[in-house]
């Protein structure tokens, strides 16, 4: 069953004019998300077979034309008519070079997100529907991460399998007392969807290294920093869940 849950929502960063958005019948829609649509005069439309769903696109912002001043350099102030291919948006019409801090978390961030739905594909054809809904709650977090950092937006409260920042913290650390063993070290014979998950877990550090040199001196981005930190630990509880044969043989 898919799940439409707020955080999703506000990871789509729905253009203003939208008016109304469409899931597949069977979707289950969190009482948060409800709550968000009927807040922003948004009608939720469900689907039947064959109808298209909204697929919630981070839509790009409007940028009204100030001939030279149409686009601005954010760390110079320099204006621009045409936005320099060497640049790309930080928000609006500033810009800064592909090589900020920030665009580069954003590009780890789009790459987990690819990392993920690939999982989830190979999680399904093998059957294992739980970790493909489990992999869908790690997908939502990083959906909203980026749209909080995007947005420049406080990140708010989540959780990750029904646990908060410290629950997570505490199963990842408490491997042998959750699952029977001690902390795994990933080998071959484990199987290619137990060693894609730690890559995954892997690439979730690269990115919350990333994260913490795009916020080093910005202490109001605790929130990114954090849900970076707990994310690479929940990937970890799924790799060792899978070991311990939670999800089927």
């Amino acid at each position: 069953m898919k799940t439409l849950t707020e955080a999703d929502l506000r990871a789509a960063l729905l253009a203003k004019n939208v008016r109304e958005y469409r899931v597949q019948a069977g979707t289950f829609v969190t009482p948060l998300a409800k709550e968000y649509l009927r807040d922003h005069h948004i009608e939720l439309i469900v689907c039947g077979e064959g109808e298209g769903a909204a697929h919630g696109p981070m839509t790009r912002t409007h940028v009204e034309a100030r001939g030279g001043r149409t686009f601005v350099d954010a760390q110079t102030g320099e204006g621009y008519r045409v936005k320099p291919e060497r640049m790309t948006h930080l928000r609006a019409n500033l810009l800064v070079p592909k090589t900020h801090p920030r665009i580069v978390f954003r590009g780890k961030l789009d790459t987990l997100q690819g990392e993920i739905l690939v999982l989830q594909a190979e999680a399904q054809e093998k059957g294992f529907q739980k970790l493909v809904s489990d992999l869908g709650e790690v997908l939502a977090l990083v959906q909203a991460v980026l749209g909080a950092e995007v947005t420049e937006r406080p990140l708010g409260a989540w959780t990750l399998f029904g646990l908060d920042a410290d629950g997570v913290r505490k199963t990842s650390h408490r491997v042998k007392e959750e699952f029977g063993f001690e902390h795994p070290i990933p080998e071959l014979k484990m199987g290619r969807l137990a060693l894609a998950l730690n890559l995954l877990r892997a690439k979730s550090r690269e990115a919350e290294v990333a994260c913490e040199a795009a916020f080093a001196e910005q202490s109001e981005r605790e929130d990114l920093l954090l849900a970076m930190n707990r994310l690479s630990s929940g990937i970890y509880i799924l790799f060792c869940r899978l070991l311990a044969g939670q999800y089927g043989s």
